[in-house]
């Protein structure tokens, strides 16, 4: 069992210097509510806590898990490529933990298309020194082609105004998870 190495827990260290000074903070897709809860229990006690997801049944899981944190967190019955719809202000930590509801029905997962709009979304309100971390599962026929996608799109990313990295295990399947981490060092 990997107690440091899976993406998810490289992410969660990744964003925790970040989550230091965060005053907005965003769970692209809530799913069960560990990353929501993550956000919630490492932020400081005046941040806001946003958390996105297409369905109620996630939801109200995210919502029972994190309810010691009930008045910092918003709850969001929406994709989160509706991003700016919801929110005005800046963003300072987000972290999108892609595919399917763990438990869940896996034919209703996260979409390239829509994963994609929401990142570049994402990245426009991207405060300097934000952190984006991408959570994906490859191991999936939509979870390639979200790989796909966002390595492509990423790599075009403008160097003066982002660094992009991914952590990936390299004695894995290629199907492993993998953790994309976008900062903005520049307006």
């Amino acid at each position: 069992m990997q107690t440091i190495s899976s993406a998810i827990q490289a992410a969660h260290h990744i964003l925790q210097p970040c989550l230091k000074r965060a005053l907005v903070l965003v769970d692209a897709t809530a799913g069960n509510g560990s990353d929501t809860l993550f956000l919630a229990e490492h932020s400081l006690p005046e941040a806001k806590v946003y958390a996105f997801d297409v369905q109620a049944e996630a939801l109200a899981q995210a919502k029972e898990l994190t309810r010691a944190y009930a008045d910092k967190i918003h709850f969001l019955l929406a994709g989160h490529q509706c991003v700016d719809e919801y929110i005005k202000d800046d963003i300072d930590a987000a972290i999108f933990n892609l595919g399917y509801l763990p438990g869940g029905d896996h034919q209703m997962t996260t979409r390239a298309e829509t994963t994609l709009a929401a990142v570049e979304k994402f990245l426009q309100k991207l405060s300097l020194q934000g952190c984006l971390i991408i959570v994906a599962y490859p191991g999936h026929s939509e979870g390639a082609r979200e790989k796909e996608l966002l390595s492509a799109w990423l790599e075009q990313l403008p160097s003066r105004q982002f660094t992009a990295g991914c952590y990936q295990l390299i004695n894995h399947k290629a199907g492993a998870p993998l953790c994309y981490i976008i900062e903005k060092v520049r307006r």
